[in-house]
């Protein structure tokens, strides 16, 4: 099996591509209903890899290392689509989540307490 590193990202979409000083872009997981799923880090390799395999592949910038969501846990993100934003420095997925998304197992990531006191 290949690993996301073995992965070349097309010259076309690497050119649009504005990555942060460790090469890195943001990444949005959406469900397909429009709900934030998740963010994580991908570069060049897990982004190829991602648009090859329809599995959501991301960099782990405290293992320093690739990781396939749901390769362990059975929480994967099937790719439907996959955009950049009009920076170029945030590129969005839409997925198809199986289970959740967060590592705590719940279906989001992000914290359902509004921060400004509402109501989610």
């Amino acid at each position: 099996m290949s690993s996301p590193g073995d992965f070349e990202l097309n010259g076309d979409i690497a050119k649009q591509l504005k990555r942060n000083d460790q090469g890195l872009v943001p990444a949005i997981a959406q469900a397909e209903s429009g709900e934030v799923l998740m963010m994580a880090w991908m570069d060049d390799h897990a982004l190829a890899h991602t648009l090859a395999t329809r599995k959501a592949t991301y960099f782990s910038r405290s293992r320093n290392e690739y990781w396939v969501k749901g390769e362990t846990s059975g929480n994967t993100q099937e790719v439907l689509g996959v955009r950049l934003d009009c920076d170029g420095d945030t590129i969005l997925l839409t997925v198809r989540q199986r289970r959740g998304a967060c590592h705590t197992g719940d279906r989001t990531c992000f914290d359902a307490t509004d921060l400004l006191g509402g109501q989610p």
